[in-house]
């Protein structure tokens, strides 16, 4: 009788129904016969982004667009009387932006016409995974760095060297041609260089950052700069704690990635948004670390009203030499996203014609709670 268990002497408290809902991670809403919202759990909550006393008592479709594929699937659900389900379905409203769900829609036992929505989103682990494949692209880049400065910009040292001596009895109507061998050499020579910083596999010098006054500085540069056409707008958390990295680094990383807005957006009417928000719920577990999952709830999202990134592009964007300008060396987002890595975070990206954004979820100094299940 040892596996017997007494269930009369279980925790009411425990047991409750709210409790349990609120810490399942899928978006569960409750609505009853004329599509009026009566109970949300704290994921709903969070993928709307407003408080439930916000949504109970407004209609599901003040939250989901009305002609959309979740309303068809609660039309459904409603019109047949049972549960049906679907994956990979496209969930678009200004609060949530573009998301990909698994949705399952079900009549509510014993409260009729009431139903029961449970939302997963999909996209949360497609790009946890997608963040491994960035990792392994600045892990390449590393090796590829260490490999040309030790074995190209040598042998263009020499190229340059015998360039120049072949230039001094070159006839005058040939030194063009040692001139742009030169030229070229200087020009391989300064990729080199760019890449350097890839190949510092030194441990980060740490300290307490206040992400503010990076952005702030990052705001100045750009309104002084590349960005003087475009508007700048900023939706910062006041509240937020201090970030645990490297300051200039991070200055880097944002550097680039609001540089990367600005040459995106439209030369009228270009918009650059900034905000920075705090959100519980992510984690992820560092390479080589024996902590187990590390909390990232500091959020930076830079977005811009161009015109979105081309489809073909889109799983490579953070490999090296993958650029869509003329003049690019597809090093930026390349650097941002070891520069990231190296924080122990995050980089994914959500893009669409006139709303493309850039997600950077960052540890926090005295995170607390590490999770090691």
């Amino acid at each position: 009788m040892d596996d017997f268990v007494d269930r009369t002497s279980l925790s009411p408290a425990a047991a409750n129904p709210e409790a349990i809902l609120a810490a399942v991670a899928a978006a569960t809403i409750a609505v009853d016969e004329v599509l009026t919202v009566r109970y949300v759990n704290a994921a709903a909550e969070q993928l709307f982004q407003t408080s439930a006393l916000a949504i109970i008592g407004e209609g599901l479709s003040n939250f989901l667009s009305p002609h959309g594929a979740v309303m068809s699937l609660v039309d459904q659900a409603k019109r047949e009387g049972g549960p049906v389900s679907a994956y990979g379905v496209s969930m678009d409203t200004p609060r949530t932006g573009v998301r990909t769900l698994t949705v399952h829609v079900a009549p509510m036992s014993y409260t009729t016409g009431w139903l029961v929505l449970s939302l997963q989103e999909q996209t949360r682990a497609l790009k946890i995974g997608q963040q491994l494949e960035h990792r392994k692209a600045a892990r390449s880049m590393t090796a590829m760095a260490s490999l040309l400065a030790h074995e190209v910009k040598n042998p263009l040292s020499g190229i340059r060297g015998a360039a120049q001596l072949l230039e001094q009895n070159a006839p005058e109507d040939e030194k063009h041609l040692t001139q742009l061998i030169c030229d070229e050499c200087d020009r391989i020579v300064a990729l080199v260089d760019r890449m350097d910083v890839f190949s510092d596999e030194r441990p980060l010098a740490r300290s307490p950052v206040n992400i503010h006054i990076v952005l702030e500085r990052v705001r100045r540069i750009a309104e002084n700069g590349f960005a003087k056409s475009v508007k700048i707008v900023e939706r910062y958390d006041p509240s937020l704690p201090p970030v645990d990295g490297n300051n200039d680094q991070l200055l880097q990383a944002f550097l680039n990635l609001v540089k990367n807005a600005a040459e995106a957006a439209p030369q009228t009417l270009g918009e650059i948004v900034i905000t920075t928000s705090y959100k519980q719920g992510v984690r992820v577990s560092l390479p080589g670390s024996t902590a187990g999952r590390v909390q990232l709830p500091l959020v930076v999202t830079i977005q811009d009203n161009g015109p979105g990134i081309s489809d073909d592009i889109r799983p490579h964007l953070f490999d090296p030499f993958i650029t869509t300008k003329s003049n690019g060396s597809g090093l930026g987002l390349a650097l941002v996203a070891k520069i990231v890595a190296d924080h122990g975070g995050i980089i994914e990206f959500e893009s669409e014609s006139k709303r493309t954004l850039f997600r950077v979820m960052l540890p926090i100094i005295n995170t607390g709670e590490v999770v090691n299940d």
